[in-house]
């Protein structure tokens, strides 16, 4: 397996360090728009090299591929440059991961009610292509979309026999200080992605279609394990429910994610104000997108590591029936402590459980393990090898039934 990396950020250099202790590849190239970015993150280890790529260029990314024999691509960038990469690596002739996917379009009359482009229509079009190609794009793939989605699969095989609804509930108690120890307003992930996703109207899976809601819709106080505690969780738009009702049967599928009075207000304010606008517009001879000024005045999310402190957990809740036909609740979930990954490998908490995901995936792949052609979502593989892995990796999961948790 040779693996092309795009993306050398966050996410992208906590892929890399995850990379770096495991054996089942060849090479990884690490490319980015800004190549010194890359060469620091291939430092980790000597089968890495490093290269410059124009990820907004599918012609740019079929040339690497070819140029370095890559097998499979791994897109570590904004969403908006997915269908580009996307495009490349099956010119290529290689397979591709991502960890979010093509972008929606919000109904034009009735975008809080009926969906327009929906995410990941885009590529779901392009599966014909892929399988006839006799290669895999495997979406979705990161923390969330993709953890929470393999417990889908999880829950479906092992624990349930009917499933009332898959809800993905995400939340964390991180903070991040200043220099002088004051707590200071700093996303953990790409704020880029998260302006997209938060604003847009939240996509929900219900008897059968999919439909919308407004943002920050329906909040619920959700209870995280492990010393989390009570966080309030609001409607967002994100994969899971686009992908899960694919191959998993349920009446519901919801995601919902604990952002917080103080972002939703930030978040409010940057639409009100039209900065989160990626049209560009011109500023004293220059043009720029709004929503990119945005994301550059705030602390990239790959430096704020040592200055957070908390932790962060992905998780499914599941309802239904058990197998023994009984009601069943149950929370499958993944935390991980800050401490123990700026420790550990150097990356905050967040990229890194973004991260572990795909690079698990593709040691399943490299395996044969896993293995399809198309565009597939986690939920179309066995859960069982990859959250045995997960384990092996030194990253346990857990479940909790009914408020009782035990470790796995």
């Amino acid at each position: 397996m040779r693996v092309l990396l795009i993306g050398a950020g966050g996410v992208g250099s906590a892929f890399a360090a995850i990379a770096a202790r495991r054996d089942f590849y060849e090479a990884i190239v690490i490319a980015d728009f800004d190549e010194a970015r890359a060469v620091r993150a291939a430092e980790d280890d000597p089968r890495f090299a490093s290269a410059r790529v124009d990820a907004s260029s599918a012609e740019s990314v079929a040339a690497l591929c070819r140029a370095h024999a890559i097998t499979h691509v791994m897109n570590a960038v904004d969403p908006v440059f997915n269908m580009p990469i996307f495009c490349g690596a099956l010119e290529a002739g290689a397979d591709y991961l991502d960890m979010a996917m093509s972008l929606s379009q919000p109904h034009p009359k009735a975008p809080y009610s009926k969906t327009g482009v929906k995410l990941g229509d885009e590529q779901f079009a392009a599966a014909g292509a892929w399988a006839q190609a006799g290669r895999l794009a495997l979406v979705g793939i990161g923390v969330e979309p993709g953890l929470s989605d393999v417990f889908a699969r999880y829950a479906a095989d092992h624990l349930f026999s009917e499933i009332d609804e898959l809800g993905t509930r995400d939340g964390a108690n991180l903070r991040v200080t200043d220099e002088d120890g004051h707590e200071v307003f700093a996303p953990s992930f790409s704020m880029w992605t998260t302006i997209e996703e938060c604003l847009n109207p939240p996509i929900i899976w219900e008897d059968g279609e999919w439909h919308t809601t407004p943002p920050f819709s329906e909040p619920e106080v959700f209870e995280f394990p492990d010393g989390i505690g009570p966080v309030e969780c609001v409607n967002v738009e994100h994969e899971e429910v686009l992908l899960m009702p694919r191959w998993v049967h349920a009446k519901k599928v919801t995601f919902k994610y604990g952002l917080g009075d103080e972002f939703i207000n930030i978040l409010k304010v940057l639409h009100t104000l039209g900065l989160d606008r990626t049209e560009k517009v011109r500023v004293k001879g220059v043009e720029v997108s709004p929503r990119d000024v945005v994301a550059a005045v705030l602390p990239d999310p790959a430096s704020i590591g040592p200055r957070m402190v908390g932790k962060t957990c992905a998780g499914l809740w599941v309802t239904g029936k058990g197998k023994d036909g009984e009601p069943r609740s149950t929370y499958l979930y993944h935390v991980v402590d800050n401490e123990w990954t700026m420790r550990e490998y150097g990356h905050q908490c967040v990229v890194w459980q973004t991260a572990i995901n795909p690079v698990i995936a593709l040691e399943l792949l490299a395996t044969k393990v896993w293995s399809g052609d198309g565009v597939l979502g986690p939920e179309a593989f066995d859960a069982v090898p990859f959250l045995r892995l997960l384990e092996d990796y030194g990253s346990p999961w857990g479940q909790r039934d009914d408020e009782v948790a035990t470790a796995r």
